[in-house]
Order: C-alpha cells, then structure tokens, then sequence
C-alpha cells in the first residue's frame, strides 16, 4: 500500500465541481465533488435525490465526498446510512474527504474505516469527536484543520497515520490511542493542549518541526518504534512522566519554553537531545537510559534535574550548557559519562554519582563554587576551568588532571567511606565492586598551576609531575602516597637500596636504562623523554613543599632524589661536582644514610686499629735519658732530656696489649682528641689520617640520623 505524501500539494482540488452557490468573489462556488449521476454535490443534491442515494449504502461501501459541506444532520444522515445493524456503529470503506467542510461538531464517534481515510486540508469548524475510530487503512489528515477541539480518545490506526500540517486550534486529545504503523505529525501546530496519555506508538511517531502552544501531555505513553522530535517547539508544559521509548528517541534541535518532565521514563534505545534548548526547568529524575544518551551542545536555562537517574550505556553531554543548577545526586552511569566542554554556569554541586567507566570533564568550565563528589573508575579534568573555589571528593578514581586552570583553592580529596545522599541514605556502587580498593589515583598534574592545590589521601605512585608550575607551593594533607625504590630481585633491601618515594617519571627513565635494577616500573604512560635534568627541579619543589609544611623528613626523600638527579645529570652537572656527589652518596647517601656513615665508620676505624697495631704502636716505650757536664770547680749543672725514637716490632704485633692501645689511639681519633701515646713516624701519620676522617664520618651519621628524626 503506498505511504501518503507527507506535505500534501496545496493546489486546489482537479475534481467536477457543484457550481452550485457561485458569487462573484467565488465564481467556482461549492467545490463539493458531483453525486455519482447528479450534477450537484451531496450537500445541494435535491432532497428526494440525497434520499435515494442515501438509501443506496451500504456499510463498508467506499465514499467519495472531497470538497463537500457537511452540516451536521448531513453528516448523520450520511453514517446512518452506513451503520453495521451487527455492531451499531457506521462502517465505511475507502473514504475520500479531501477539503470537506464540516460545520458544527463532527461526530465519527466509534466508525470504522475498512479501507483508506482522506481527510486531506479538510476544515473542522466545531469539535471533530474521532473517539472509540478504527482506522484499518490509511487514515491522512494532512493540513487539516480543526477550530475546536479534536478528540481522538481510544481511537486505533492500524495502518499509516498522517497528520502532517495539520492545525489543532482547540485541544487535541490523543490519549489511549493506538497507532499500530507509522504516524506522522510533522510541521503539525497545536494550540492548545495536546493529549496522548497513555498513547502507543507502534511504529515510526514523527513530530518533525511541530509547534505545541499549550500544554503537551505524553504521560505513559509507549513508543515502540523510532521517536522524531527534531525541531519541535514546545512553548508551554512537555509532560512525559513513565514515558517508555523502546525505539530511538530523537529530540534533536527541539525548542522547550515551558517546564519539561519526563520523570520515571524509559529510554531503551539511542537517545539524543542534541542542540536542544530547555528554558524552564527540567526533570529527568528517576529516568532509565538504557541506551547511549546524547546531549550534546544542549542548553539549560532553568534547572536540570537528573536525581536517581540510571544510565545504562554511555552518557554524552558534549558543549553543553548549564545556565542554572544541576542537580545530579544518585545518578548511576554504567559506562562513561562525557562532559567536554560542557559550561556550568551556576552549578553549585556535582554529584554525588557513581561511575562504572570515565567522567570526563576535559575542557568544561566551572564558574561558580562547587562540589563534585563522584564514584568512578576514571576522572578526567584536562584542560577543566575552575573559576571559583572547587572541592573534588572521589572513590575509586584515576585522575588525570592535565593543564586544568584554576586560581583559585581547589581541594582533591579521597572519601573513604560510601557518598551519602540528601536523604540519608548511601549511594550504592554495585558497578564499582570489581575495584581493588577505593583509592583515589592521580595520573597527571602536568601542566598546571600547583600555587592553589591541595591533594588530600591520594596516591601519587604513578602521577606525572614534570612540567608542574609552582610545585613548591603544593599541599599535601593526609596519607599521600608515592612509589617506591624496588630491592634487587632476591634479596632484602640493603643501605644501598633503601626506602624512599620516587616519582613515576623516575621510575620510567630507570627502568629505561640498560643496566637499571630490576623492579622499577616500566609501564607509566606518557612519561615521555625526561631524565635527570627534568626531574632535578621537580624534587627540588617537593622538597620545598615538605618543607614548608614542616615534614623535615618526608623532605629528605626529595631531597635525596634531587642530589640523585644531580649526580646523574651529565649536562647540567660538572665533572668535578659529579664525582663530589658520588663520594657524598658512597659514604652517607648525600647525610641520609645514617646506616652507611656507621659502617663507613666502622671500617675506617677497624682499618685505622689493624694500622696502628701493624706499624703504628712501638715495640717498646721509648726510654728517657740525661746527659750532662759536671764543672771541676763547681757551679751550675746542665742536664739534656731525650729518648730513643719509637721502633716498629720486630716479632709479634698482634697482642692485646698492641689492640688496646691501637683501640684507644682509635677512639679518640674519632672524637677528634689525640690519646698521648707514643708512635711510630707511620702511625703518626695514621693517627693525623683517623682524625681528620673519623669525625667526620661520624657527623654525617648524626646528621642523617638528625634529617629523619627532625620536625
């Protein structure tokens, strides 16, 4: 059967007109479609000739009155005559009524249509009462128009319906209606209340450029096939309470002046509000998306609500626009949820909601202080404008927050426990249940301004740092955790390998080099090509940064690392100063090893004592003697005191004796004090050695002991 036209051709009808009635205005006159065998229209047939042809119907006869008026009693007359006696109720086959006139209420209560109904440009002047209709055929109202109302209740289209063009001057009820195939009411104007409460649309419903004036009631309404809203105009109420979409619902370009609810509807399929302006506020609480939502460069004026709203595919508010509130909390999205680019001019809160995939919110801006609490496996803010103080509480979240700008305070804090709800109540995170824990992972704060931040119980173990300005004035509150330096495989974590944070950029180069320890993290994305030169003024912020939040020794470990990025920077560090700091990290890890001083300590005592017992301690104590001259005659006696140089043992040198006396020398020598005994010219030398060094081995343990113990 083909599918009628849905812009019907606004030419005048090609059928045999009445004539009848002509005035100098309208020469034509009635346009009314000639009697079959008469030469006038039904409506100015003679009366004795109506009656025979009235008589003559049949019900299911086909009918052709195009261009007819029809008065009322004309119009009885006419389905009287084609009443089923079975039923009670006027049956007709192919009607055609293109362009009739009827005047006062028409009234098809509980007709039925066997084959195809024209009402094609037909005018209704009083009620137009289709209640209880049945159109088996076509039924096509195109560019109909009905001055008062147009009742449709309980009425059932089995085939194509078409209402293109059509006018609703009075209210349109459409409620309880079925349409079983296609309907279309593109470019169709309704000036008063639209009706299709608990309407089915079986197939395709087309709404392509209608205007609704009034009120538009969809509650419970099913469409089950495709719903085409683009570039409708709603400028009162749109009501589509527990509205269920099994088709596509497209509302693309749509235009809501009024209030929008759409409370508790099910979207089952691709749905898309794309470049649609809502004026008035807008409810979407409690509503199912089952499918991929679209709202991409949409409009809110007045509020948006999505409280307790499910998305069950992905959600895409791309470039879209919140001029006044959003409230989201409870919001569930199964998949990713897209924001890009999104303005929220107004927004004050956002969330709490929890997320099974990304809440992507790269290149949005934020005008206003605001709040985002959000449950995700993944939060992007790259390249996010924060303009007033913001405060971003997460569970389970990756966090990349590359080149966001923000001048103002803006808070990253992990939520230990479950977000609760206005209500009271917990926010359930079923999608979130397969995560390891509920930490919260920053992944990147390259490129922003770190003057305003603050990071709260976050883990920072695979963060990239590099090219973070102002580092230094970074605030790291709670237990904020970075990676650490990996023992060698098999073994336990010696002086060498001893605990300390590390940056993930550092874990990258390490594991990158061809003799690196086994154990650093080879999988950190987009680290890039950085090395020592890059990190060295990194480390060098941190340590500020602890510093300045009086944690002395969570500042040695960047401390250590910038003195490590030192020693390992061969451009930016000379010969002469590497080969200082290779000395200053062998002999204390650069006065942070306090272990390594004491055994550096220890060894150069050990050595310093086997030295002293070897050629520093005299076979025997040297002797005194006095020689003088003894005048004959008397007088003053002179006296010269000296005794014997100090002799190298010529059998045994290791003694007890020998031990405490180099242990003695040895001790003092580390106190910087020299023990009085006699030695050797060697173990002068030894002893002259031992005190320079010892003490100063000693101080770099005290100072490393002194670095992790400062506050």
């Amino acid at each position: 059967m083909p599918h009628p036209s849905p812009n019907p051709s606004p030419s005048p009808p090609r059928w045999p007109h009445c004539g009848i009635g002509s005035t100098t205005d309208d020469p034509v006159g009635c346009r009314g479609i000639h009697v079959s065998g008469h030469s006038a229209c039904l409506a100015h047939l003679a009366d004795a000739d109506r009656i025979t042809y009235l008589a003559g119907l049949a019900p299911g006869d086909d009918i052709d009155h195009r261009g007819t008026t029809f008065t009322e009693p004309l119009l009885a007359d006419l389905l009287n005559a084609l009443r089923d006696p079975s039923t009670g109720h006027p049956q007709l086959g192919h009607t055609l009524l293109r362009s009739a006139t009827f005047t006062g209420n028409a009234q098809f209560h509980s007709v039925t249509f066997t084959g195809n109904a024209v009402f094609r440009s037909a005018t209704f002047t009083g009620s137009a009462l289709f209640d209880s209709v049945t159109f088996i055929g076509n039924a096509v109202f195109d560019s109909v128009t009905f001055d008062e109302m147009a009742v449709f209740s309980w009425a059932t289209f089995d085939e194509i319906a078409v209402f293109s063009a059509a006018t609703f001057t009075g209210n349109a009820l459409f409620d309880y209606v079925t349409f079983t195939g296609d309907v279309q009411f593109d470019s169709g104007t309704f000036t008063g209340e639209a009706l299709f409460i608990r309407t089915t649309f079986a197939g395709e419903a087309r709404f392509h450029s209608a205007t609704f004036a009034g009120v538009a009631h969809f509650d419970s309404a099913a469409f089950t096939g495709t719903a085409l809203f683009s570039r409708a105009t709603f400028t009162g109420d749109a009501r589509f309470p527990r509205v269920t979409f099994t088709g596509n619902a497209l509302f693309l370009s749509v235009t809501f002046a009024g209030d929008v609810r759409l409370r508790s509807a099910t979207f089952n399929a691709i749905t898309r509000f794309s470049s649609t302006t809502f004026t008035g506020t807008v409810w979407f609480d409690s509503v199912a998306f089952t499918g991929d939502a679209w709202f991409d460069s949409v409009t809110f004026t007045g509020d948006a609500r999505f409280d307790s709203a499910t998305f069950t595919g992905s959600a895409l508010f791309l470039s879209a626009t919140f001029r006044a509130d959003l409230f989201c909390e409870g919001v569930s999205f199964g998949q990713d949820a897209f924001f890009q680019r999104a303005v929220f001019e107004r927004v004050s809160s956002f969330g709490p909601l929890v997320c099974a995939g990304r809440v992507n919110l790269s290149g949005a801006e934020f005008a206003r202080p605001v709040v985002v609490t959000v449950a995700a496996h993944r939060v992007e803010c790259r390249r996010t404008r924060w303009s007033a103080t913001a405060e971003l509480r997460l569970r389970y979240a990756t966090v990349d927050f590359s080149h966001a700008v923000f001048e103002y305070p803006l808070t990253i804090a992990a939520e230990a426990g479950p977000f609760l709800l206005t209500d009271g109540q917990v926010l359930v995170e079923p999608t979130l249940a397969a995560e390891p824990d509920v930490a919260v992972r920053i992944a990147s704060l390259r490129g922003v301004d770190a003057a305003h931040l603050v990071l709260a119980d976050v883990d920072l173990s695979r963060c990239l740092l590099v090219g973070t300005v102002h580092l230094d004035q970074l605030r790291l509150e709670g237990a904020c955790v970075f990676d650490t330096v990996p023992a060698p495989a098999g073994t336990g974590r010696g002086p060498r390998f001893a605990v300390r944070r590390t940056l993930a950029e550092e874990q990258h180069w390490r594991a990158g080099r061809s003799r690196a320890a086994r154990g650093w993290n080879t999988a950190v994305l987009g680290a890039g090509d950085v090395g020592p030169a890059q990190l060295e003024p990194v480390y060098r912020a941190l340590r500020k940064a602890f510093e300045d939040g009086k944690n002395e020794p969570g500042a040695a470990d960047f401390y250590y690392a910038e003195m490590e990025m030192r020693r390992h920077n061969r451009d930016g560090t000379t010969s002469a100063e590497r080969g200082l700091l290779h000395a200053y990290w062998a002999l204390s890890g650069y006065g942070l090893r306090a272990l390594r001083a004491v055994y550096w300590l220890a060894a150069t005592m050990l050595a310093t004592v086997l030295l002293l017992m070897v050629f520093g301690i005299p076979q025997d104590t040297p002797k005194q003697h006095a020689t003088g001259t003894v005048p004959a005659g008397g007088g003053k006696v002179t006296f010269e005191i000296d005794k014997d140089d100090p002799q190298n043992p010529s059998d045994t040198r290791f003694t007890s004796a020998r031990f405490e006396k180099a242990l003695n020398v040895t001790l003092n020598s580390v106190v910087f004090r020299s023990s009085g005994q006699d030695l050797t010219t060697t173990g002068t030398y030894i002893e002259m050695f031992s005190r320079l060094t010892e003490p100063v081995l000693l101080g770099l343990a005290v100072l490393a002991v002194r670095n992790r113990v400062k506050r």
